[in-house]
């Protein structure tokens, strides 16, 4: 008991020790960085809790406190990034995007819809926003794109235009990447055939599901493999002034893209 009593207590220690740094990374790190390594981290101590399982007949108490307490800790800590059920605004969408009756999946069709004008519709990009605005905190969404060989997600600024040809980039009010059959890239720059290769990301295998995190107060947007939890690009220092919204373009004919239930990478 003794022997049981002063592992736990060394436990309890670390664990203060353990909160004390985890709340400084949340103040010095991007949400989702932080997210990525430390569900790097709980899987290794799964890993050795695995390992003492098959080894160990009998566990002190101890051995569990810390990934449990300490797991506990993480969720308080996550709960202020906010996992957004993202659905379609249908009358920003191109008459050639075909929205499904959750508005949960948008794919490119071959026939050209009658839709009336609605003043928000974009109207020679097939695009389409979502109906979450955001002007403040952290929020996270993820986005179904296997099979899609041409696609845009990220997010856009309300001021965007909506008519004509422009560039998909910061300077214009969007913070995207782009599918090109193989090759993701960082902006969509209507100038040219192909983005350039200065826009390239280095992404191996190319993502089936896309997180989209986007932290308003420090100005960024990032994309992760949803998968894998691995980091694809961050736009950073931006300004943002005004309100927000999810933006997907589907240029892939009868490829669907779907909005995922949004849960934070690690958890």
């Amino acid at each position: 008991m003794e022997k049981n009593l002063r592992e736990i207590q060394e436990n309890i220690r670390f664990i203060q020790e353990e909160i004390l740094k985890l709340k400084e990374q949340m103040d010095q790190k991007d949400g989702v960085i932080f997210l990525k390594e430390e569900a790097r981290r709980n899987r290794r101590i799964n890993d050795d809790i695995q390992e003492l399982l098959v080894t160990d007949e009998v566990l002190p108490v101890g051995k569990f406190v810390h990934p449990y307490l300490l797991n506990t800790v993480l969720r308080e800590k996550l709960d202020t990034i906010k996992r957004v059920s993202v659905t379609l605004d249908v009358e920003t969408a191109h008459p050639y995007l075909e929205v499904s009756e959750d508005r949960k999946s948008v794919r490119r069709t071959g026939t050209r819809r009658n839709v009336h004008d609605t003043g928000k519709r974009f109207t020679i990009w097939d695009c389409v926003l979502g109906s979450e605005e955001f002007i403040s905190g952290r929020h996270y969404w993820e986005v179904e794109v296997t099979g899609n060989r041409d696609w845009c997600l990220g997010a856009a600024a309300e001021s965007v235009e909506r008519e004509g040809l422009f560039s998909l980039s910061p300077e214009t009010g969007f913070w995207v990447i782009r599918r090109v059959d193989d090759v993701l890239y960082r902006d969509y720059d209507v100038t040219r055939v192909r983005p350039s290769s200065k826009s390239r990301l280095a992404a191996c295998p190319i993502p089936g599901r896309v997180g989209v995190y986007l932290s308003y107060e420090s100005g960024t947007v990032s994309f992760y493999n949803a998968k894998t939890k691995s980091h694809l690009h961050t736009f950073t220092g931006n300004k943002f002034t005004g309100k927000l919204y999810p933006f997907f373009r589907s240029g892939d004919v009868n490829k669907w893209l779907r909005i995922c239930s949004g849960s934070a990478p690690g958890l």
